[in-house]
């Protein structure tokens, strides 16, 4: 089960960080507030994250479905690199969409790279039918310089690596990314728990941090003792896991 106290503590964070967003006017549509916000100088925090070699290197990448990491979606496009978008709250068991940039016209890479487009353009597959992930892109609403990050709270994020994980897709040379403004990275640790997976660059305006975790080792898979009753009910690729 969740701790409360970690709970509260995260979002008092996520509280703050909205808040700097929007009084510094930094938040732009759809808003900041219980969302991973998006943020002015996204598609800047995209170029940076394409200069690492990480990026380079990386032929399928698996995103998180918001708004400020379109930017990052559309570049992965544009390069020729294959997408895996998650569908929305995980709600198929087919739960991600294929994006194949040799199977979308060029002209409609834009639309493709959203939510309702990767709908339209994507395929959807099962997570046993993922090829090996070189890279995630996951939205954050805080992170900290030893590579822990917070959410918007839902556990989705959390949950789309683990199942990849449980899958086969995702391992532990599988790198973990994030763009975010500079006003979501915080100088204090975050909280973690164990479902929480660990950053391994941090793409903002300006510049590509690389934390160093230590010991500290990702997630290997689902963690039932940490699934909502919420989250067991509406994820319906769980029961193929047998993590019930």
């Amino acid at each position: 089960m969740k701790d409360r106290r970690i709970e509260a503590e995260k979002q008092r964070i996520r509280e703050k960080v909205w808040s700097l967003l929007e009084k510094s006017g930094e938040a732009l549509f759809p808003g900041a507030r219980g969302r991973i916000p998006n943020f002015r100088g996204a598609a800047k925090a995209a170029d940076r994250l394409a200069e690492t070699a990480e990026w380079r290197r990386a032929r399928a990448i698996k995103f998180n479905p918001d708004a400020p990491q379109r930017p990052v979606r559309l570049r992965a496009l544009r390069e020729g690199k294959t997408v895996y978008m998650a569908v929305p709250r995980l709600r198929r068991k087919k739960c991600f969409w294929r994006l194949d940039p040799g199977r979308i016209p060029s002209k409609d890479f834009p639309a493709a790279a959203t939510i309702s487009g990767a709908s339209k353009f994507g395929k959807p597959v099962h997570p046993r039918d993922l090829p090996r992930i070189d890279l995630v892109v996951a939205g954050s609403v805080a992170v900290d310089r030893g590579g822990a990050r917070v959410g918007k709270g839902g556990g989705f994020s959390d949950l789309e690596y683990a199942i990849g994980r449980e899958f086969g897709a995702i391992d532990d040379s599988t790198r973990v990314a994030t763009t975010v403004h500079s006003l979501q990275l915080r100088e204090r640790d975050l909280p973690v728990t164990d479902h929480d997976f660990l950053l391994d660059l941090i793409a903002t305006p300006k510049e590509v941090l690389r934390p160093r975790r230590g010991n500290r080792r990702q997630p290997q898979g689902v963690i039932p003792g940490h699934l909502t009753a919420e989250i067991r009910r509406e994820v319906p690729v769980l029961a193929d896991r047998k993590v019930r």
